[in-house]
């Protein structure tokens, strides 16, 4: 990194003023001073209190756009130094392609294959490009685990008795709460508490279908629906999408036309594996089409809360009417604990349907889990934490996008995330990914190829790379060296 400058004196203003809130127009302001050159990668901004003196602003305000250049990943904080223009360059390898499966009822066989290839990837030897996982350090673990051993000494707290089957009050509290702040309104007797988000899927696709059903997926999609698919005997038809706004409606207005389908399975919000993001416009749409066709929607809201934007875009909910049919899912495992195994499910009205196949399912979710979630969500230190975790997957997927950049040959595409930690990577046509993969693991890494996104044989020169760890030197160096195996293959 070069000499780094600081910006001491004031920070001049644009040709023109922006409009909205004044936290906005002060972020548009220093967002335009980057993007011009006139302040630099490197260069120091002034500190809060001197900016708001100089602008005649409240110390919240500058806060407010600090923050929110802090989440479009403009800014950086260095700790006991203060803010600074971010040091990253803007990767400059081109977009992978939309995607545009055929229009067809496909059987799904892709669970022996990802058992397969999950049981070696999460191997602690092999480099974790592979698994959707981040570094422990950045979750507050040891925050949670004070919180449930207190608990567990209570002898106020049953943690060894059953608890109410739909989940722990304090807990759906803290569900609804959270809602409210996202543009949605939830009813307590309609959340569940589940086991993972992957439980709440499973619950309400044993709801809502049986064998022999058709359920839209997005394309490529999270290969646990698929395997869901799989366990219940259900068809699955694709939907297109784009590498940048995840499912487009239009597209699918297309399908529905052609075919009948009773659910739609979707992540309009940081989609995986593409963390694409679907506009609000887009939602409506989205929203309107699934009640013209009678399809009730299941949004899985999993890395929701990772979107590197402040405020994040609004649940599906949030645009529907009392004719939409549409079950929620949620975790906390992507945010504040992956053991801990605490997802939720709104069935909306197949509450009472979904309860029953839910106790059915695996009668609770762990209790004393559940408490401590709660507990922590209550206090002030959440909202920190998750800028905080938004801020660093921003940056770390910005460093391994420079470096395939760096280090993969011509030809390689990548996604651009709108949130989490993960990137969809293009290659070039005659890279198999899966050979790649397998060959990749041999030098102890760990990647997941395109194929097990999709239920045909679709993706194979695309994969998906996790950057939920910092990219060290013995991480770049892997990275590296897958490259140069990319390179081979073709």
């Amino acid at each position: 990194m070069g000499a780094t400058s600081t910006v001491r004196k004031s920070v001049p203003a644009p040709a023109a003023p922006a409009a909205g809130p004044l936290y906005r127009r002060l972020a548009e302001e220093l967002s335009e001073l980057v993007a011009r050159g006139a302040l630099r990668p490197g260069d120091r901004l002034p500190g809060v209190r001197g900016l708001a003196r100089q602008r005649r602003l409240s110390l919240a305000t500058v806060l407010a756009a600090y923050r929110l250049l802090e989440d479009r990943g403009v800014i950086e904080v260095r700790p006991q130094s203060g803010h600074y223009v971010a040091s990253r360059p803007t990767s400059p390898v081109p977009l992978p392609e939309p995607s545009r499966p055929p229009v067809a009822r496909e059987d799904v066989n892709v669970a022996e294959l990802i058992q397969d290839l999950l049981a070696r990837v999460n191997d602690p030897g092999v480099v974790p490009f592979g698994v959707a996982t981040s570094d422990p350090s950045v979750y507050p673990g040891r925050r949670l685990n004070t919180i449930l051993a207190r608990l567990a000494r209570d002898p106020a707290v049953l943690g060894v008795g059953y608890g109410p089957p739909r989940g722990q009050p304090e807990l759906i509290h803290q569900i609804i709460r959270r809602g409210v702040a996202h543009g949605i309104t939830l009813d307590p007797g309609e959340i569940q508490i589940t086991n993972g988000a992957t439980e709440g899927i499973q619950i309400a696709l044993r709801t809502l279908c049986r064998p022999g059903d058709t359920i839209l997926v997005e394309s490529p999609t999270y290969y646990g629906i698929l395997n869901l698919a799989q366990s219940l005997s259900l068809k699955v038809v694709e939907l297109p999408t784009c590498t940048e706004e995840g499912l487009e409606p239009q597209h699918m207005e297309a399908v529905l036309k052609r075919l009948k389908a009773r659910v739609l399975v979707t992540m309009p919000t940081v989609q995986n594996p593409l963390a694409a993001t679907m506009p609000e416009v887009e939602r409506k749409r989205l929203v309107e089409l699934c009640i013209e066709y009678g399809v009730t929607i299941v949004e899985d809201t999993a890395y929701a809360e990772l979107h590197y934007e402040s405020p994040r875009p609004r649940s599906l909910r949030a645009f529907g009417d009392r004719r939409a049919d549409i079950i929620t899912v949620g975790s906390f495992s992507k945010t504040l604990a992956a053991g801990y195994r605490v997802g939720w499910l709104a069935a909306g009205r197949h509450r009472d349907m979904a309860g029953r196949t839910g106790f059915a399912t695996s009668m609770q979710a762990n209790a004393l889990a559940q408490l401590a979630i709660a507990e922590y969500l209550a206090g002030h230190g959440a909202e920190h934490h998750l800028r905080g975790l938004r801020q660093r997957f921003r940056g770390q997927v910005a460093d391994y996008s420079c470096s395939i950049a760096k280090y993969f040959p011509t030809g390689t595409k990548v996604t651009r995330p709108t949130g989490g930690h993960m990137l969809w990577v293009e290659l070039p046509e005659q890279v198999d990914t899966l050979q790649l993969a397998r060959r990749a693991l041999k030098s102890g890494i760990g990647i997941m190829p395109g194929r097990v996104f999709a239920p045909g044989e679709r993706y194979l020169n695309c994969f998906r790379l996790n950057c939920g760890f910092g990219l060290d030197d013995r991480l770049e160096s892997k990275l590296a060296e897958l490259g140069q195996m990319v390179a081979r293959a073709m």
